[in-house]
This record gives structure tokens, C-alpha cells and sequence, in this order.
């Protein structure tokens, strides 16, 4: 017992409102290396768990929803609490939730029908699954609202939350975004580089990017480019020693401008660069860059002085 307690079994129950995610957080989940059992009853959950082969470190998530057969989640937490009691077991619970107008749009996109609206109105079935839903969302461990996340969004949130990793390491990661597009949901720290001269008024520099030359070079020339990108350098090199210090596994640095295709990208490639001179490995991602509607948006905007 005492060798069980030491290396108690990792358990995770994922659950939440149809439609806000579960199907990918269990995918990806299955991709870190967890079993996935989906759709289980979550009656038969002790069975299940005390079928699992004995000192086999594999974590365990298992997904269950309102369509479960018989589910009653004030069954569930009491079943759960006295699970939580044992030393040989980690459990936690993870609900996703999404507003309930988001789901009404996924829901009419998808052309689906809600598990618990039968011939009503796909609102009628949210607004039920909510209130049969409440008791869990308030006792779950783990609460994540994918309402403005992208599937991607989604899926390196549940990466950066249950990816086993060394407390040494710092995984970074620098993106660029538009503002017209919408703020990023998961980034740590935010920078808006809107204060800098815009190349999408200049007819040559509209149809490149921030990765092209004459697009960093009229960047550059903007009196407020050099001190402005030494300081956010400085800040970042000051602040990512500290969060890896206490024991931040992950940190999100995102830049945005307009349409999210020139300063914003460019900032983003320079900034990564001079963090990997100094020892970080960062991941560059470009959220808006192949937004063939990018330019629609910055285009129909008042012109930046």
C-alpha cells in the first residue's frame, strides 16, 4: 500500500456542456500518452478504476456528459468525493463550458440536433443541460471555457495543463494576432503594437507580410521601433527567469496590430530570435497570417495616423 500511495494512479474525469470541447480534450489527451474511455457510466467508475492493472503508471481520463445512461451529478460528486479519499488514486475533475450562444451557434453551424431538446429549440435543450449541469461545473477541479477558443486554442491549453514536464523547463511561445480577429484567449502576456507606423497603407507593402524585408525595413524606420522592441526584449528576459523560477511550465507572449500580417508578425519574428540568442527555444505560431480576410478588415477600418 504504502509503494501505491507513493505512486498513486492518475485519474482524470472530463465532462461539460455538449459541444464545448470534450471530444478534443480526449483526443489530445490519448495523443500525451492517457487511456481514454469516453462515454463511460460513470456508475460502473469504481469498477473500472480497481480493474486497472496493478503499478500501471498510465493516467486514465475518462469522458462522460449529460447523455450518459441514468446520470445525476449530485450522485456523481458523492461518488467522486469518496474516491478522492483513497491514497492510491489522483483524481481530478476537468468540466468544459462555453456560453450558451456560442453553443446555439455551433449547434445551428452543425446542423446537430441538442441530446435533451428532442423536437424544441436546439436553447430549450442548453438551458436544461445547464441547470442539470450546474452542480458539477461548481464542484469540478478544473474549469476551462472554450467560448472564445479555436479547436487549436483548446487543445494547447489541455497540452500545456497535462503534459508531464520537467519543472526546469520553460516551453515558450511567441505568436502575432489582428485585433479585427479578436483577442488570443490563452496567451499570458499581451502587446499591442498598433502605436507603430502601418505598412497596409503603403500600396507596394499591403500584399507581403511581417516575414518579408521591405516590411521590416519600414517598420525600422519608425522613430518608436528601436526603443520599443529593446524594452519588451529587456521586460521578457526579466520576467521568464522568474516564471521559470516559480515553477511556470509554460508562457504565452503574443503581439497584435490590426489585420495581424505586418507589425504584429514582424515584432513576433524579431522578438523570437533575440529570445534564442539568449538561451530560450521559443515555438513561433502566425494566428491571422493566411486570413485571406485580413485585409477586408484592416482595409475597412479609419486609417492609423
Amino acid at each position: 500500500m504504502g509503494n501505491l500511495a507513493a505512486n498513486p494512479q492518475r485519474v482524470l474525469l472530463v465532462t461539460g456542456m455538449l459541444g464545448a470541447g470534450k471530444t478534443t480534450a480526449l483526443r489530445v489527451l490519448e495523443d500525451l500518452g492517457w487511456e481514454i474511455v469516453d462515454n463511460f457510466p460513470i456508475r460502473m467508475l469504481d469498477a473500472l478504476i480497481d480493474g486497472a492493472p496493478e503499478g500501471d503508471p498510465t493516467p486514465l481520463a475518462i469522458g462522460f456528459d449529460s447523455r450518459t445512461r441514468g446520470f445525476d451529478p449530485e450522485r456523481v460528486i458523492a461518488q467522486v468525493k469518496k474516491l478522492t479519499e483513497r491514497r492510491d488514486l489522483q483524481l481530478m475533475t476537468l468540466f468544459l463550458d462555453c456560453s450558451s450562444t456560442e453553443l446555439e451557434r455551433r449547434y445551428n453551424e452543425t446542423r446537430r440536433r441538442h441530446a435533451l431538446a428532442a423536437d424544441a429549440p436546439v436553447s430549450t435543450g442548453i438551458r436544461a443541460e445547464r441547470e442539470l449541469l450546474s452542480p458539477l461545473r461548481r464542484w469540478a477541479d478544473l474549469l476551462v471555457d472554450t467560448t472564445e477558443f479555436t479547436s487549436n486554442d483548446l487543445q494547447r491549453v489541455i497540452r500545456e495543463r497535462f503534459t508531464e514536464s520537467d519543472a526546469e523547463e520553460l516551453t515558450v511561445t511567441v505568436s502575432s494576432f489582428g485585433f479585427s480577429r479578436g483577442m488570443p484567449p490563452v496567451a499570458d502576456l499581451v502587446f499591442d503594437m498598433r502605436f507603430l507606423d502601418n505598412p497596409h497603407w503603403d500600396a507596394e507593402l499591403r500584399p507581403q507580410t511581417g516575414q518579408d524585408a521591405p516590411v521590416g525595413d519600414y517598420i525600422r524606420k519608425d522613430p518608436a521601433w528601436e526603443e520599443a522592441f529593446t524594452r519588451i526584449r529587456d521586460l521578457l528576459l526579466l520576467l521568464l527567469p522568474r516564471y521559470r523560477a516559480q515553477g511556470k511550465a509554460y508562457v504565452h507572449i503574443a503581439f497584435g496590430c490590426t489585420g495581424g500580417r505586418h507589425r504584429s508578425v514582424f515584432t513576433a519574428e524579431q522578438i523570437a530570435a533575440a529570445l534564442r540568442l539568449s538561451g530560450f527555444s521559443p515555438t513561433l505560431l502566425h494566428r491571422n497570417l493566411g486570413s485571406r480576410a485580413a485585409d477586408l478588415l484592416e482595409g475597412g477600418l479609419r486609417r492609423e495616423k
